[in-house]
């Protein structure tokens, strides 16, 4: 029987020794016996009290005397004194069996029905109080939840954070198909997810991540988890996740995010994750940004994902003076990347000690001489980088006031606040959580992209230029469709005797196979080739066996490189533009006729 699919993930090794492919099993308690632990628990009482009515209830109409219809002295027996209580008790009411009531009968039946009453009452008041009890919803969703994972039979993804970045990653891991199963502690946010237009049900579970417990109900040692990606905003948090991953499953690729320095030094002492830090990730994006700004407008749009629309190419200046507000962990990543390309920058910190750095001013940046001091009017770039949004919009506007021909840079923290930056039209602005969000995006999509990514830079701004006028003329504004294909057997079996001959060129794969005379409006960005890349192959470009490429195009030029790919006549006719028929019965009448 074949295994799972598995998708490529970065840090996977396939080669990994036998031994180091063990697992850790986490002892966790059952959630379905705890479950109705619970409920008899909180129910006790009522159910005794029931219980204890119904029984003196029965007793006692065995103990009246009653009589017959011919006015002799009779006795109710267990059974009939329990079938009159049963229909009596949940108010169906027959009547009075065998025989009618005396008075004495009458009298208990009463106040036997006031009694039940009260009891029920007491029952279902106990009973809606547990169903609103928080442990008891909390103890019946982790059950749910846990089933849901159990019963997983394809490959998913485990997400601990589904803040602002999880959202934005699972939307777009969902549009390739991607299963995904989310952990987060905020309970509103687990809640979101049965709302959210997701193609496929996305289990969640309101829980605390660092909790191995939790991990292990998450799925984390299910034989189809494929990989961890902690993406809270606590790095202690995603420190646990990811320790937690490598001693349990040290196979299992992670990915985290993290923006400090020693956190991410101490990732590194289990196994290697592959880590994200979104402020120095930006300072690396700025950098290119300042000596290529064509490559980082192709790799910005490539990395936002099917239908982002493309970005404006920005122009930082390369020469001058930058004042940078805020000088914590962000300002002093960026600090050190705008030193690395030779320009000067004055930071503005309240928390900074004088003389600590001789370009580091003391003092709050909205107040005017601090301003002064750092004379915006001489420099020719600004960043607000502080942790509050609203400081950094004022300080904006004061810059901008003094100073209209600056560059800005500013740093936007929360999601609720993107339609007062977007008013502000700043310059270069950085969301942490896109940061990560399309980084990983670039990582899990396909290794095809992410190898692209990394090597494009070297090419040189006209390249990527060139690239972008080409993504453009075929495809639009908007980012297309993204995919891989590889020419062997399982996927392109129709080209197999084309490319075995050696006269299959990139340019004849890409007609279309209603018409060869037109070429389909598809971009070949890669050509991967016994570990060797190539970028922006030219049509002419002679294809072989097991070549895997990278395509940007709209889903229906992927449909018809498919039927190019899988139907012999489609791949005949766009080879040598001879129709041939595409059934065996047609082709037998077609070479009898002749």
């Amino acid at each position: 029987m074949p295994g799972p699919k598995r998708w490529w993930l970065p840090g996977r090794d396939e080669e990994r020794p036998r031994e180091a492919r063990r697992w850790t099993r986490i002892a966790v308690a059952v959630q379905g016996p705890p479950t109705v632990f619970l409920i008899l628990r909180r129910m006790r009482a009522p159910l005794i009290v029931l219980i204890t009515i119904f029984a003196v209830s029965v007793l006692g109409l065995t103990l009246i005397p009653g009589q017959d219809d011919a006015g002799q002295p009779a006795r109710m027996g267990f059974f009939d004194a329990f079938y009159f209580m049963s229909y009596t008790a949940t108010t169906i009411g027959y009547g009075e069996i065998p025989h009618a009531f005396t008075g004495g009968q009458r009298l208990w039946v009463t106040a036997t029905i006031y009694l039940t009453v009260i009891g029920w009452a007491y029952a279902i008041g106990s009973l809606l109080t547990l169903l609103q009890d928080r442990a008891f919803r909390q103890a019946l969703a982790l059950q749910r939840f846990t089933r849901t994972v159990a019963r997983l039979r394809e490959p998913f993804l485990l997400i601990a954070g589904y803040g602002q970045t999880g959202r934005l990653l699972g939307r777009e891991l969902d549009a390739l198909g991607r299963r995904l199963v989310v952990i987060d502690t905020d309970a509103e946010r687990v809640d979101a997810l049965d709302i959210d237009a997701y193609r496929s049900d996305v289990p969640g579970l309101a829980g605390d991540a660092r909790n191995p417990q939790t991990m292990e109900h998450a799925g984390l040692g299910h034989p189809y988890c494929e990989g961890v990606l902690a993406l809270t905003d606590d790095d202690e948090v995603n420190l646990a996740v990811t320790m937690t991953a490598a001693l349990v499953r040290p196979e299992l690729p992670v990915i985290a995010r993290v923006v400090s320095p020693a956190v991410e030094h101490r990732m590194a002492a289990f196994g290697s994750p592959t880590v994200v830090n979104p402020f120095d990730r930006y300072g690396d994006h700025l950098r290119l940004a300042l000596r290529a700004p064509a490559s980082y407008q192709l790799m910005t749009w490539l990395e936002s994902g099917p239908g982002a629309e493309l970005p404006e190419r920005a122009q930082p200046p390369r020469a001058g003076r930058w004042v940078l507000c805020g000088y914590g962990r962000f300002g002093r990543e960026l600090t050190e990347d705008l030193h690395a390309e030779g320009l000067t920058v004055t930071a503005i910190d309240l928390r900074a000690e004088t003389g600590d750095e001789p370009w580091v001013i003391a003092g709050d940046g909205s107040e005017p001489h601090v301003m002064a001091a750092a004379d915006l009017v001489g420099a020719v770039g600004f960043v607000a980088g502080t942790e509050n949004d609203t400081t950094n919009l004022s300080l904006v506007a004061a810059a901008r006031h003094i100073n209209p021909d600056l560059f800005v840079v500013s740093r936007q923290n929360r999601p609720e606040t993107a339609p007062l930056f977007a008013a502000m039209r700043i310059d270069s602005l950085l969301v942490p959580a896109e940061v990560v969000a399309h980084e990983i995006y670039a990582q899990l999509s396909t290794p095809l992209l992410w190898r692209f990514l990394r090597e494009m830079p070297a090419l040189g701004d006209e390249w990527a230029r060139t690239m972008v006028d080409r993504l453009q003329q075929r495809c639009g504004h908007r980012l297309p469709w993204l995919w891989r294909t590889t020419l062997d057997a399982s996927e392109a079996p129709a080209l197999h005797r084309w490319l075995r001959d050696g006269q299959a060129t990139l340019g004849d794969l890409l007609r279309h196979p209603d018409d060869r005379e037109q070429r389909l409006d598809i971009v070949p960005l890669l050509i991967q080739r016994d570990g060797q890349a190539t970028l922006g192959p030219a049509d002419d470009e002679v294809l072989q066996p097991g070549d895997e490429i990278l395509l940007a195009g709209h889903p229906w030029d992927q449909r018809a490189l498919l039927d190019t790919l899988t139907i012999d006549s489609a791949s005949q006719y766009v080879r040598s533009g001879h129709r041939v028929p595409a059934s065996w019965i047609w082709r037998r009448l077609t070479r009898s006729g002749r």
